[in-house]
């Protein structure tokens, strides 16, 4: 039980004492320090910013003004009470807090247009998920950027056949020129209910009196009206040390081979054919730092490991007739900005394969039930070749879902594909594919792309007096579907790549491994399994929370891009017996200089034996490898380009969030009134003693001739 905060705050007039809450500060509800600033300051923590992000055409997002916005507290408790806020409030403009069932695109929107009475907005969130759904993403995501336009085909662009996602409301995709928080609903909170109770709530129907509590939010962003202005903007130098006002998101893809593929050598490879198995690596919210992505990226990317893992064996010991690809896209919320990379380095020459040698393309994309749907793109299902390998796929889907607890299906109507990566590699040409997904002809994830869309969504949930080891022994009834639908897909890619039938009773996923990634993506990375994943130096970055799947910026180090290498090279490698040093330099003895064209050797920690802190640390080689994922955009400069994304992440000032108590307005004008008063007084008391220091402070000489 949360017990609630006694706080006092301290009114002041002629200048405001604020109590600061900041993004990351450590909590510290206590106010018995003896300085005036500890009795005044109340440090909150979890607090989420909205930011700004930019593309070739306009911004989207939230912003302060450099100095931060203020405005008196005022808690919204229903959409018929913004009558208050936006017209007859006497004390304007207000920080509204709402309460996450308000957070609509309606009452946002009439905040947006009254936004000369609102200084911001505090969105509280909840600690369950709202059951009618919500969605900040748009109905048709990824509109502009997918192969479904009017030159490829008009009547499936902008989801004129189909609309993916019914409830996306677009809120993520407006500009507000207000800061917009959220916070959890915890004892911080509570402080700032309670000085709203205090000192800003109406009683019996009469107006509240001063002292009023306020807030001050300040997210200041420095890039404003498009990536090109602000791209322009970055190459203006006038010091040593030019500040930068914007960056490109992007990241890495993570991708690996079935088999050992010399990656030196870039371009097109004779004889060699593959086969790629993809997912998403990505996800957003309407706030910055809070992507969970349960289903719409974490069951993806936790059902192609489990895959590649359950392959593993088989492609070893039976080697289908193609390679299996395995690939990782990152920033694909974004327009497909590492699909679109790849398909671009491919066509470039700089990526170790090019396009003819890709046979087919099997997608996982959302999904969590044991129905699933089979999408194809009918337009290019026109092309004879293509149409028979499309429903050799389809058909090898539908025989290796026999004897497990999953149903595959296609859709009984011509329809485009949903939003996928596959798209990117349809816009440069025919190519045969298929995405999964647990959905027909709209998403069955009411919270896609929200801070809803998280473990408790799916189900993945743990007896409260489970110990950390306790729950990754426990299965949810989530990560039995998972592994079957990965069981499937192993299956399935084994068979597309020419695999021998007989092999598939062998090709089965394994729950425990299922588990582990679920429980480490969904609810903490900072677990005694992940541990033995990874080196040393890497463990402190493993957080005792669910993971942000927000791409960000290459600048910065991606949570889910590292997880996902080191978990692939886990699955697919193996352990080979060479020192930490060879390991480290990408060899197995000193005079081995071949094996890194074909390898990635990682050193991890591994696991401590029974009664020793002492762990084993073992090198795994693999054949994972990492590729840049930034828009082709950034690369060839046509920040104001169509074809590729343009998305980028304005730079920012410290943001931070204070509340204090307002005195009335003619107070501080007499407080004011007062001390240039008493200035003035001083002033000409000043002068008046100066000029009559001799007589005022003068002592009778004394006589020349005065002796002692």
């Amino acid at each position: 039980m949360i017990k609630p905060v006694a706080f006092k705050l301290y009114p002041c007039v002629a200048f405001p004492l604020f109590m600061s809450l900041s993004l990351g500060a450590k909590s510290s509800l206590s106010v018995g320090c003896n300085s005036v600033e500890k009795k005044i300051y109340v440090h909150l923590n979890y607090t989420f910013p909205c930011v700004r992000l930019l593309n070739a055409t306009h911004q989207i997002g939230c912003q302060s003004s450099l100095s931060g916005n203020v405005g008196v507290l005022h808690e919204l408790e229903s959409e018929e009470n913004l009558d208050w806020v936006l017209t007859s409030g006497p004390n304007p403009p207000y920080m509204v807090i709402l309460e996450s069932r308000l957070f609509t695109r309606s009452i946002m929107m009439k905040l947006k247009e009254g936004s000369g009475r609102v200084a911001g907005v505090v969105v509280v969130a909840p600690n369950t998920n709202p059951p009618e759904g919500f969605s900040p993403h748009t109905a048709c995501p990824n509109d502009n950027s997918g192969v479904y336009t009017e030159n490829y085909d008009p009547t499936l662009a902008h989801c004129n056949a189909t609309v993916w996602n019914p409830l996306g409301n677009g809120l993520a995709y407006e500009e507000f020129d207000f800061p917009i928080f959220s916070v959890k609903d915890d004892n911080d909170t509570r402080v700032i209910r309670q000085c709203y109770q205090d000192h800003n709530r109406r009683v019996n129907g009469s107006n509240p009196q001063f002292p009023l509590c306020a807030m001050q939010l300040r997210s200041s962003m420095s890039a404003v009206t498009n990536t090109a202005t602000c791209k322009r903007r970055n190459d203006i130098n006038f010091s040593l040390t030019p500040d930068r006002v914007c960056d490109e998101l992007g990241d890495f893809n993570i991708w690996a081979s079935s088999r050992p593929m010399n990656t030196t050598t870039k371009g097109h490879k004779e004889f060699e054919s593959v086969v790629i198995a993809a997912a998403r690596m990505d996800s957003r919210s309407f706030f910055f730092d809070i992507a969970p992505g349960a289903e719409s990226t974490a069951s993806g990317i936790v059902t192609l490991l489990a895959a590649a893992h359950a392959l593993r064996r088989a492609t070893q010991e039976a080697p289908p007739n193609r390679t299996i690809l395995y690939t990782f896209f990152q920033g694909e919320t974004f327009d497909y900005i590492g699909s679109s990379r790849m398909v671009y380095d491919m066509e470039n020459n700089q990526f170790p394969l090019d396009l003819d040698n890709i046979h087919s393309v099997l997608e996982v994309g959302l999904h969590s039930d044991s129905k699933l749907w089979l999408h194809s793109d009918p337009v290019s299902r026109k092309n004879s070749s293509v149409k028979e390998e499309v429903e050799k796929l389809v058909n090898g889907l539908k025989s290796a879902s026999a004897g497990l607890n999953v149903s595959v299906d296609e859709p009984d109507v011509s329809q485009p594909l949903p939003p996928s990566s596959f798209q990117r590699f349809l816009l440069a040409r025919p190519i045969p594919g298929v995405v999964i997904g647990n959905y027909r002809s709209s998403f069955t994830n009411r919270y896609y792309e929200s801070m809803y869309d998280n473990a408790e969504y799916l189900n993945v949930s743990y007896p409260e007096n489970m110990t950390s080891e306790e729950q990754l022994e426990h299965f949810p009834e989530t990560v039995k579907t998972l592994t079957e639908v990965a069981t499937l897909v192993a299956r399935a890619l084994y068979v597309q790549a020419g695999g021998n039938e007989t092999q598939l009773a062998n090709i089965t996923a394994d729950p425990q491994i299922v588990n582990q990634m679920l429980y480490s993506f969904l609810v903490r990375a900072n677990n005694s399994w992940l541990q033995q994943l990874v080196p040393t130096d890497f463990t402190n970055h493993l957080a005792d929370r669910p993971t942000n799947f927000y791409v960000g910026v290459i600048q910065y180090f991606s949570e889910p891009t590292t997880l996902v290498q080191y978990m692939l090279a886990n699955m697919t490698g193996s352990v080979v017996n060479v020192t930490q040093e060879d390991c480290q330099k990408q060899r197995e003895d000193k005079d081995d200089d071949q094996s890194k064209h074909l390898y990635t050797y990682m050193w991890v920690q591994g696991a401590a034996p029974p009664n020793s802190t002492e762990r084993e640390g073992f090198c795994v080689r693999s054949t994972v490898h990492r590729s840049i994922a930034v828009s082709p955009a950034f690369e060839l400069h046509e920040y104001t380009t169509s074809n590729y994304s343009t998305w980028t992440e304005s730079v920012w000032k410290p943001i931070t969030g204070r509340i204090f108590l307002v005195a009335s307005h003619d107070l501080e004008m007499l407080t004011l009134g007062v001390g240039i008063t008493v200035l003035l007084t001083s002033l000409v008391l000043t002068y008046v003693i100066s000029s009559k220091a001799d007589i005022l402070f003068s002592s009778g000489r004394e006589p020349t001739s005065a002796t002692y």
